[in-house]
């Protein structure tokens, strides 16, 4: 065996590969299907700033805005830095180390030690200079599965980071979605309430000269109230949706934004892109980083088991040693040294073969985890499709109920103004109209929302962004802004 052989080793425990995915994986079993209005196109490609397929300029300088100014990913970017720089530092166990030192010293000795009580202390000088060089010989592999776990901590952070940019995109969007439901929700139940104040002060009326009885009026009133009372909480739920905004955007609740949303300013994205299933796991941040785990833990398995062997490191020190600094350096003053370190734990009463055996189901639960992680994925893509699809249902029939609901409005009108129907009757029908459009609102929100849901449950298509998003590490002792996350694509090296 090579000189190089020996100091390279092995390297104990497993080698991490990640799980095949089994061919027949699938998001619902069914070719997803929606109407031509929003077309779903397998196998498409997502671009890295999704949001921008709801064609608001708001809603994109909003997402802007927080990516600069969330503390939420701000921590994020610190965590990747932090085990980026340990990294580092784990990295450099590879290298032999090198130290210097220096030393004088004043020291005094008493005659006593020599048997002469009664003498003189002996005192002089000491001066010593040396440099040292040390390596720790890996023949175990303990050192680099050390830097494969490292190296695993620094991509699961990595994608953490990548998750945190996706959550926050997704949480502005359906906010500001919420926001606009809202708006047109409130819109909607003013003029309704309205409605029925009219038609209470005309039953009210009717009922002081008999024409109706009191229990209509009570109804009527019911109604009312209840209206009013749905009118307070959509401004409680306006006013919580907007400080939400405020917060994730890195502002205080009580901030003004400049941004207001209606329904008129986002559009459901015509095309939606969906991955095949193969590629999903390469693609979902949280999946990535639920492997980035496994990968530690299997590595730290190894680690554990590297330990139960011997620790080798080689070690040679030069130097010189004097009692008068001008000697320094001086021939005969020179010292030197080259030796071997050999450290076998003997007895450790199984304290090693446990961490072995912990490590090992560390990893078994990583495992678990990374494939929990797979199952949910899946399963947010499969109940986002099947929510779409329900989405366009529940939008066509409430399409359907305002367009029955106006006809019979426009009905009601003709017949107040020739006397054929009454002023009650028409509020009638002016409130069935709006309720109606209350639906129809509710629905193209949940569209718009559902449409941002599937994005977000497909990893939101980091892999396309150019520029990648920004991470501040120090180079030459300035802030400056990382290299791209992952920039090359989703495929893993």
């Amino acid at each position: 065996m090579s000189c190089a052989a020996l100091i390279q080793g092995c390297t104990l425990g497993p080698d991490f590969r990640r799980p095949e995915l089994s061919t027949a994986a699938s998001y619902t079993g069914v070719r997803p299907v929606t109407p031509p209005s929003q077309r779903i196109r397998v196998g498409r490609d997502i671009p890295a700033e999704w949001w921008t397929l709801f064609r608001s300029h708001e809603l994109k300088g909003l997402i802007e805005r927080a990516f600069i100014n969330n503390p939420d990913l701000a921590s994020a970017q610190a965590s990747l830095a932090q085990v980026r720089e340990n990294l580092a530092s784990q990295q450099s166990g590879t290298l032999p180390s090198f130290q210097a030192s220096a030393m004088s010293r004043y020291q005094s000795i008493a005659s006593g030690m020599f048997g002469n009580p009664n003498g003189p202390d002996y005192r002089f000088a000491i001066y010593d200079i040396s440099a040292s060089v040390s390596y720790t010989v890996d023949l175990f592999g303990k050192v680099r599965r050390q830097i494969e776990d490292q190296t695993a901590q620094e991509e699961y952070q990595r994608f953490q980071l990548e998750a945190a940019y996706l959550t926050l995109a997704g949480n502005i969007v359906a906010n500001a979605v919420q926001e606009a439901s809202l708006r047109g929700q409130l819109a909607s139940l003013e003029e309704l309430a309205e409605l029925q104040r009219q038609g209470l002060d005309i039953l009210r009326q009717q009922a002081q000269l008999g024409a109706v009885a009191e229990s209509a009026v009570l109804s009527q009133a019911s109604a009312f109230n209840e209206s009013q009372a749905n009118l307070i909480a959509l401004r409680q739920q306006l006013a919580q949706s907007r400080h939400q905004l405020a917060v994730l955007t890195g502002r205080f609740p009580g901030e003004p934004l400049p941004e207001e949303f209606t329904l008129d300013d986002l559009q459901a994205p015509t095309e939606l892109p969906l991955s095949v299933p193969l590629k999903l796991v390469e693609q979902r941040p949280d999946v990535r980083s639920a492997e980035a785990a496994a990968h530690s833990a299997s590595a730290q398995v190894g680690v554990a088991t590297a330990k139960m062997f011997p620790d080798i490191s080689l070690k040679a020190d030069l130097g010189s040693f004097a009692t008068q600094a001008s000697q320094l350096l001086m021939p005969g003053s020179g010292i030197w040294g080259v030796g071997l370190n050999l450290a076998q734990p003997l007895f450790e009463w199984g304290k090693n073969t446990h961490a072995q055996q912990a490590a090992i189901a560390g990893f078994q639960q990583a495992a678990a985890k990374y494939r929990s992680s797979v199952l949910q994925a899946f399963q947010d893509v499969a109940n986002t499709l099947k929510n779409l699809e329900a989405d366009h249902q529940t939008l066509e029939v409430q399409a359907s109920s305002v367009q029955i609901a106006q006809e019979n409005l426009t009905l009601a009108q003709a017949q107040s103004e020739t006397g054929g129907l009454s002023y009650l009757a028409l509020l009638d029908s002016q409130r069935n109209y709006k309720q109606a459009q209350l639906g129809w609102i509710k629905a193209r929100a949940t569209l718009l929302g559902d449409s941002a849901a599937l994005f977000q449950a497909l990893g939101g298509g980091w892999w396309n962004r150019t520029p990648p998003h920004h991470s501040p590490h120090r180079q030459n002792g300035e802030l400056t802004m990382p290299d791209s996350v992952h920039s090359r694509g989703g495929a893993r090296p």
